[in-house]
């Protein structure tokens, strides 16, 4: 059976971390659902955050994925996450990237295209398996681009560049608006791209996001949260194209000051 290559798997889980605001550098987490085994880690700074504003935080947040019989992931369709009402997202007045500016582009061409929306970077590790063939493994730079507010909805674009043995730009669109459901207040939503005929599966990741900024001389972060209880909340449904579904929540603690 064909695989797609799930690349949205990984960056929907750092969507879960990054809105949220609430991974910490603990043990990792590891959920297993059927077959597939997601492994996650990260961290983020400062730790101690105040009880009743929002303030700047730093994030690094990095994942494995590999199923419990060797075989390559299911295809993923669609990743819907909701995330604690204390932390959130700042995009106004940061500088934007339009999807087509990076689309078909390496690394160096995307980021020579949007230079000052970039807001994060890392890696990422793909596993590519043709038909009758030996798995070949392939890594790539992450970046993630600004794509600015419209109609109440932060976007994020995430550009990976996978060269030998094919050559594909997967950019990944990223939205996120503010909700009203209970402890949660930001909802985000990634679709996956169809990538190279579906012969690849994403091992692994590693993005940083800590971008600092200025607008009219007022200085403001890209990533916010505050601690007013000690505990920051989150939950995630993946869909598959098979028609599965996954759905699971997290609980962090923070440590509150002020």
């Amino acid at each position: 059976m064909r695989k797609r290559l799930t690349l949205t798997l990984a960056l929907a889980a750092m969507v879960a971390l990054v809105f949220a605001g609430i991974a910490t550098a603990l043990k990792p987490t590891v959920v297993q659902v059927g077959n597939l085994k997601l492994t996650f880690n990260g961290g983020i700074t400062p730790t101690k955050l105040p009880k009743n504003k929002l303030a700047p935080i730093g994030l690094n947040v990095s994942g494995k994925f590999q199923t419990v019989d060797g075989t390559h992931p299911p295809a993923l369709k669609q990743f819907i996450v909701e995330t604690d009402k204390n932390g959130g997202i700042d995009a106004k007045g940061y500088p934007t990237c339009k999807k087509g500016a990076l689309e078909a582009r390496t690394t160096t061409e995307a980021k020579k295209a949007c230079p000052d929306s970039i807001v994060g970077s890392g890696t990422t590790a793909v596993e590519v398996l043709f038909p009758e063939s030996k798995p070949i493994p392939i890594k790539s730079k992450l970046v993630a681009f600004n794509g600015g507010v419209k109609g109440g909805k932060t976007q994020i674009l995430i550009h990976a560049y996978l060269s030998n043995p094919i050559a594909a730009a997967i950019v990944t669109d990223v939205k996120v608006q503010k909700v009203k459901n209970g402890k949660y207040g930001l909802k985000s939503l990634a679709t996956v791209p169809v990538i190279a005929g579906g012969d690849g599966s994403v091992t692994s990741f590693n993005l940083t996001i800590n971008k600092k900024y200025k607008v009219g001389g007022k200085s403001k972060s890209y990533l916010l949260a505050k601690c007013p209880t000690g505990k920051l909340f989150a939950q995630g449904e993946a869909v598959f194209a098979n028609g599965d579904k996954a759905k699971g929540g997290v609980t962090r603690p923070c440590t509150p000051k002020g």
